[in-house]
């Protein structure tokens, strides 16, 4: 084992332990990772070869499992550089805030509003059991966590229903805390797709997300009981967003293949 250390910086490997130093390496690039070292640059090969006094090739072997595992990004022709944790985390199977989760997570959660209107969408409307023509609130925002743009995020909702969020303001407040409060209407269940997709040049302009960033697609369909009252279409930056299940000895389900069924879903 690596004798421990209560300072940063590099520990002593032992060479007299069975345990090879590119695994002592790699548990002690670990262990300084976890104590908040590397924030602003990630030591390149020489550097930690000299550090520690090891050949580049346990430098190389140690790095090719942190890269394995996401500590580490290194791209050709750029030095290494410590991997971006998720900032916000969504349980699934569960009905859950964006809004309220940004704020668990100790951000800042505020919008900027693009468009707030009525329309008729006849796509959306088949997918929330309303005839065609049916009179759409269409709301339209980007979501910040922390000052930094999270996600483009579209929703629709039965006018007749949701009237009475034209005059909401939507820059500190969650769709859901104003639909309860001016509505009448709270939300208790649903159906959610989760995809990846390459975002369109304008919402990457909109999230300002660089070329290389992955994108998750989020569509769901809100119930009040019975009654579909919300059709949402998120877009929301991949490298600070994630979703977690929880499961047990008898395991989870995902239906991979066609996705949730309900009055919004299609084949």
């Amino acid at each position: 084992m690596i004798p421990a250390v209560e300072r940063p910086g590099a520990a002593r490997l032992d060479r007299s332990l069975p345990t090879p130093l590119w695994a002592q390496l790699h548990a002690d690039l670990l262990r300084r990772v976890e104590g908040g070292e590397f924030t602003r640059s990630f030591p390149g090969e020489l550097a930690l070869a000299a550090a520690y006094e090891v050949s580049r090739n346990t430098v190389r072997e140690a790095l090719r499992r942190l890269r394995a595992d996401g500590t580490v990004v290194a791209g050709r022709g750029h030095p290494p550089r410590l991997g971006r944790q998720t900032e916000i985390t969504q349980p699934l199977g569960a009905l859950y805030s964006l809004f309220a989760s940004v704020r668990a997570n100790g951000l800042s959660a505020t919008s900027s509003v693009r468009v707030l209107d009525v329309r008729a969408d006849g796509v959306v409307a088949a997918k929330l059991g309303l005839e065609e023509s049916t009179p759409l609130l269409y709301l339209e925002r980007v979501r910040f966590a922390g000052g930094t743009p999270l996600a483009v995020d579209r929703v629709w909702l039965p006018h007749a229903l949701a009237a009475g969020l034209r005059d909401a303001d939507f820059t500190e407040t969650s769709l859901y805390r104003e639909l309860d409060e001016r509505c009448g209407i709270r939300l208790t269940d649903g159906q959610e797709r989760i995809r990846a997709v390459v975002p369109t040049p304008g919402e990457r302009r909109l999230l300002a997300a660089p070329a290389d960033t992955a994108a998750l697609a989020i569509d769901r369909l809100g119930l009040a009981g019975r009654t579909p009252v919300e059709w949402r279409h998120t877009v929301v930056r991949g490298d600070r967003f994630s979703v977690l299940a929880s499961f047990t000895a008898k395991g989870y389900q995902l239906d991979v293949h066609s996705g949730p069924k309900g009055p919004g879903w299609s084949h």
